[in-house]
């Protein structure tokens, strides 16, 4: 890591622990002070733009009564929903896991709750390049563009993997650029060649698929097959100081997940799309239709160890952490996961 990424990570721990220590004082109740069950009946997100994210769900299905969730934006970028989430910014935030690693190495006392996306033979990222494109191997992405949601997660991780498993060299790696690209416009910037590989996923590769003319390079599910890759971050003196709240807000998501799960997709995508049209943000609904599954490998978005011990051996291989800066059962808790005694008794 630079001298200017030091620096950075620096200023950015000390903005959130400021923040983190206001918002203490300032905004959250305490367990003494709350009114009946819960310290709190608000909690403050971001959503994301045409998708319908497992809280949401479980508000509109009634899981997470009397607690509501305040909306103030939507994101695209999961490091930043989990800055906003250690800063106070917002209540909770999710990440791909080796983000959620990365933020906790630097300082910040942020904690996984619940997995809430990943991967398998339905549901995945794919990078898609147009049908003609003369990328075929790894080796043809040397010089290429590559257009993902944003940097330091998901899509970056996986794409390095995928180039070192094929025998680039880190010199070679570094000659092949990302750019940051929306979601919902990286099908229009591969097609207009703004982009040589899109990073698809989900419901908007599905539609890009049904519109033709690209074709896959490689996936993530086809690197680790189904595994859960992001999870839900409270604070840590969230937890402590909401520990009924949290503890609701686990139970009620963890179903939302079990009951997508088990529902007829037509019923889950119908529920969905009304839940779109009822919030009223002047999105396209159009991708909804596309869903397939949860896409999360465990019961209730459980988390494993081995999901985040993947990604902090790549991050102590990379140079990035070094060995054994980072434990495991510091990053995540099961603790409220209303699955997690069926799990662990298996």
């Amino acid at each position: 890591m630079g001298k200017r990424n030091r620096r950075r990570t620096k200023f950015l721990l000390a903005a959130i622990l400021s923040a983190i220590a206001l918002t203490g004082c300032e905004e959250k109740k305490t367990a003494g002070e709350a009114e009946g069950e819960y310290e709190t009946l608000k909690l403050k997100y971001e959503g994301s733009v045409g998708t319908v994210t497992y809280p949401e769900l479980a508000e509109d299905l009634g899981y997470l009564n009397p607690i509501k969730l305040e909306w103030i934006g939507n994101t695209i970028s999961g490091p930043a929903s989990i800055q906003n989430a250690a800063t106070g910014e917002t209540d909770f935030g999710g990440a791909f896991n080796g983000a959620i690693a990365k933020l906790i190495a630097s300082g910040a006392p942020i904690k996984s709750v619940i997995g809430y996306y990943g991967s398998d033979e339905d549901t995945y990222s794919g990078y898609y390049v147009l049908g003609d494109s003369s990328i075929k191997t790894a080796k043809d992405l040397i010089g290429k563009k590559v257009g993902m949601n944003t940097m330091g997660a998901h899509s970056e991780f996986i794409l390095k993997e995928y180039l070192k498993q094929n025998g680039l060299t880190d010199d070679e790696i570094k000659q092949v650029t990302l750019v940051v690209v929306p979601p919902v416009n990286t099908e229009q910037a591969l097609r207009q060649k703004q982009i040589d590989v899109a990073v698809l996923g989900g419901m908007l590769r599905d539609r890009a698929l049904d519109n033709g003319g690209i074709r896959k390079l490689f996936s993530d599910y086809d690197l680790f097959g189904s595994f859960t890759a992001g999870s839900l971050v409270f604070t840590e003196r969230f937890i402590k100081d909401n520990p009924n709240t949290v503890k609701k807000f686990v139970e009620a998501t963890a179903k939302a997940i079990e009951w997508t799960r088990t529902t007829p997709k037509e019923e889950v995508i119908a529920k969905f799309e009304s839940i779109i049209e009822k919030r009223g943000r002047k999105e396209d609904a159009e991708t909804i239709k596309y869903w397939k599954s949860p896409g999360i490998a465990e019961k209730g978005g459980y988390i494993k160890e081995s999901e985040f011990k993947v990604w902090v051996d790549w991050l102590e291989k990379d140079g990035e952490f070094k060995n054994g800066q980072v434990k495991l059962h510091d990053l995540y808790t099961n603790e409220f996961n209303p699955y997690k005694q069926e799990i662990e008794n298996k």
